[in-house]
């Protein structure tokens, strides 16, 4: 998803000081041992250790890992100190003896300069719309390129649904609404209602314009059905725009310019068309759609490109009896760096998104490499990936799961982490996209023992599922979950400080004020990583491999033995 918790140790007072470098993890050794015990039958619990988990946060997130970019120092940073803090657990380094996996990436920059205009309406860089390009070419000249409204932009044979059908897009740009029709026609029984398909996502919907031949595309931004308001569009597709490494043929089939449109200046190109943008929104969401707009685009801004190489970084607990067997634990180390062109506070610390998932898996791995120690190690292997290039399109995950350092084939599950729970301790625990795969069996059973009932996420809407690394995985076949938190908090007191904290909050989610805060309490989260650590011991001491429910995308890749979804 594109400072968090604090214990000011000496090593932590070392990130406001010129020595950037100096900065390192905090010791597993200082906490007091982990203690297991035998709560209920197959389940364990550990006493995390929460100024450990703070600690872990609050660095990650400060000012000196400069936002966490790919391929910048800040990258440096963070990796020098995740490496340690793996190393000093004891686990070993996943690829070749390493513990960095190289991922080789090319960075995109589109010039602030854009001269653009849409149906003869001038539009303005940032405020109006937003272009890019995945290409090498040194820039984009579009000239009186035809604008075609192609409806959400979905081919879904399975849903009897094409609204490209019989057209021929070369030389012209796509313009798409955002999310899918079972967001507008919830009770229609298209798609899967509220619930966001992948239809629905934006990466599929440059992908599939791409596949059709068209010259660019362009998403119509709306707030609702997006769930996130413009400034995460300006800040997120604005700067340079990372993306793994593709081959010339790959490259070429892509189009030559992506981008979004706001709302307003959408309704401004159609009305110039003698079209009404919401009426065709409605007939969209009714069935496939395309109506040519009779009018054209011109985009001219120049474009670089600069290759590097980013890293995920990848540890591994082996085994015993079973360490061929694989549970991968993940959570995305980037964030968005820095923007020296605005004013103010120009970094993007990331704290919750997602400094706090990258503290919780080295949480986690400390209480099981302590646990391995003590004589109590797993069948299977756990391996922690710390991922790169999240933000921009899961580049790490992508990468991981078409280059696997241990085969997916071996791979049993995996469990994802992405801005944890600041928000209290609740009564209820939140499954993304409840119901696709049997590996979510077992977190229901830990939750379950915290008297916690496990739901669905309150706004399916949003497509949390497609948002996160695990969906990387998921693609693939292998089962993989992303959970957390709830919608209820556990007492009157944690409900009012939730109201607050949200309030406090509002608008941070990729802006600069996703910052460590002091107040935040972490109960909710360890109670989270408690569910995470209890299903990941039962399935790892079994020969159990959760596979995919029948009603889902990914059934045909790994069938559950079950023959029904939750």
């Amino acid at each position: 998803m594109r400072c968090l918790y604090p214990l000011w140790a000496a090593a932590l007072l070392c990130a406001c000081s010129p020595n950037e470098s100096a900065i390192t993890p905090a010791n597993p050794n200082k906490a007091s041992p982990v203690r297991v015990s035998q709560a209920q039958a197959g389940s364990t619990l550990v006493e995390f250790d929460e100024a450990r988990f703070r600690s872990d946060i609050q660095a990650l997130s400060s000012d000196a890992f400069e936002g966490r970019a790919p391929t910048t120092r800040g990258e440096q940073l963070t990796l020098d100190y995740l490496s340690k803090a793996f190393a000093d657990m004891g686990l070993q380094g996943a690829y070749r003896g390493s513990f960095l996996q190289p991922v080789p990436m090319v960075s995109y920059t589109a010039s602030e300069q854009q001269t653009i205009r849409i149906a003869d309406l001038p539009l303005q860089y940032r405020k109006d719309i937003v272009l890019s390009s995945r290409h090498d070419n040194g820039g984009i000249d579009i000239a009186h390129a035809p604008l075609v409204f192609v409806g959400y932009g979905v081919n879904a044979p399975e849903y009897q649904w094409n609204d490209y059908q019989g057209l021929d897009m070369k030389g012209k740009i796509a313009v798409i609404l955002v999310n899918d029709p079972g967001f507008a026609r919830p009770d229609s029984g298209k798609f899967n209602g509220k619930a966001m398909t992948y239809y629905g996502r934006w990466s599929y919907k440059f992908e599939e314009a791409s596949r059709q031949g068209a010259l660019g595309a362009l998403i119509i931004h709306d707030t609702a059905p997006a769930s996130y308001p413009w400034s995460v569009v300006e800040n997120s597709w604005t700067g340079p725009q990372q993306d793994l490494v593709l081959s010339k043929a790959e490259r070429d089939s892509r189009v030559q310019v992506e981008g979004w449109l706001t709302l307003d200046a959408a309704n401004r190109i159609f009305d110039k068309a003698g079209l009404s943008l919401p009426s065709l929104m409605a007939h969209a969401a009714d069935g496939p759609i395309h109506q040519g707009l009779q009018q054209t685009a011109n985009m001219t801004f120049a474009n670089q490109a600069q290759y590097a190489t980013s890293y995920n970084l990848v540890a591994t607990l082996p085994g015993n009896s079973q360490a061929d067997e694989q549970i991968l634990f993940t959570a995305h180390w980037d964030h968005l760096g820095k923007d020296e062109t605005k004013e103010g506070d120009k970094i993007y610390n990331g704290a919750l998104d997602n400094a706090s998932g990258t503290a919780g898996i080295l949480e986690i791995a400390r209480q099981f490499a302590q646990r391995a120690k003590q004589g109590q190690g797993l069948q299977r292997s756990l391996t922690f990936i710390a991922t790169t290039g999240e933000e921009q399109g899961l580049l790490g995950s992508r990468y991981y799961a078409a280059n696997p350092i241990y085969p997916l084939a071996k791979t049993v599950a995996v469990l994802n982490l992405d801005s944890t729970n600041v928000y209290g301790r609740t009564r209820d625990f939140t499954i993304v996209g409840k119901g696709k795969s049997e590996l979510e069996d077992y977190l229901v059973e830990a939750a379950k023992g915290q008297n916690r009932i496990a739901l669905g996420e309150k706004n399916p809407a949003s497509g949390g599922f497609f948002r996160s690394d695990h969906f990387s995985f998921a693609k693939f076949g292998v089962p993989a979950v992303f959970a957390g938190g709830g919608s209820e908090p556990l007492d009157p007191a944690t409900a009012s400080y939730k109201t607050q904290m949200e309030a406090k909050m509002k608008g941070c989610y990729h802006n600069a004020c996703d910052e460590y805060r002091e107040d935040w309490d972490l109960s909710g989260a360890l109670q989270d990583m408690q569910v995470y650590y209890q299903a990941v011991a039962k399935l790892a001491d079994s020969d159990q491999w959760p596979g995919y429910y029948p009603d889902t995308e990914f059934y045909s890749l790994r069938p559950a033995s079950k023959q029904a979804a939750h």
